[in-house]
């Protein structure tokens, strides 16, 4: 009987991974509901099996049934708070200002509510964003060049950081994948889009409160290179004051 709640739950544990990439080993305990060592011991046979990486706090997956996520499935996690964020980047930028907006899906949140502004330039390699944007006739939108990527439906590649290098936005609008405490903000892209950083004077993080205390493959940044964090309402106490040690961070109602 053991072995059979054992079995189930570590079933369990693979399918919430699988659903969220990443997760604390807390959040775990309390979604099924037994404690934190338990969850520590089912996470070390997971990795062991190869189908989790370990993380600082939590574990982490790589691979959605043998393929990376594509951009239309990332879009649906965590959607009210990348909308609560959307709506608080958005208001940040005043018509008659220009953007840079990153191919991340809570970049697709902001430009849902840029559709009505007025005289607002919107500078994206993310082929979301633009299907969004085509039909507002108050923005003017300005693609980059690049390489068409389907699994994140953006462009990647040596078209996109020239286009960037002659780009200087009032705004800069971006996505990661992990915020560490100890390693700064990082991605599991390995195209991602560095010149993206130096596209303009205000360079704002969008992030909901799950990639916060996490990790991931690559190195984007520091957390103080960001002028402002946006995030969400479920970030705990904790996080977020060690956040603002950093830099400046704003929690989206």
């Amino acid at each position: 009987m053991k072995e059979n709640a054992e079995g189930s739950r570590l079933e369990g544990v693979l399918r919430l991974l699988k659903e969220n990439t990443s997760a604390s080993i807390s959040d775990i305990a309390e979604q099924f509901n037994v404690s934190q060592m338990t969850i520590r011991r089912d996470l070390q046979k997971l990795s062991e099996q190869g189908q989790v990486i370990r993380i600082p706090g939590g574990a982490r997956i790589e691979r959605w049934r043998g393929m990376e996520r594509t951009f239309f499935e990332r879009l649906e996690n965590m959607s009210p708070a990348k909308h609560s964020i959307g709506k608080a980047a958005a208001a940040l930028i005043r018509d008659g200002e220009s953007v840079v907006l990153d191919s991340g899906t809570t970049t697709l949140y902001v430009a849902r509510e840029l559709r009505y502004r007025r005289n607002v330039v919107v500078v994206t390699f993310s082929l979301a964003v633009l299907e969004e944007l085509a039909s507002a006739e108050e923005i003017r939108l300005e693609l980059t060049g690049g390489v068409y990527r389907a699994s994140s439906h953006d462009l990647i590649g040596h078209g996109v950081a020239e286009s960037l290098k002659s780009i200087y936005a009032d705004h800069v609008l971006f996505g990661a994948a992990a915020v560490s405490f100890t390693r700064g903000v990082m991605v599991h892209d390995p195209d991602a889009q560095r010149e993206l950083l130096q596209a303009g004077k205000q360079k704002v993080l969008l992030v909901d409160s799950s990639k916060i205390g996490i990790e991931a493959t690559y190195r984007l940044c520091g957390i103080e290179d960001c002028d402002l964090i946006l995030t969400d309402a479920m970030l705990p106490a904790t996080d977020l004051a060690r956040l603002r040690k950093f830099t400046q961070v704003q929690v989206a109602d």
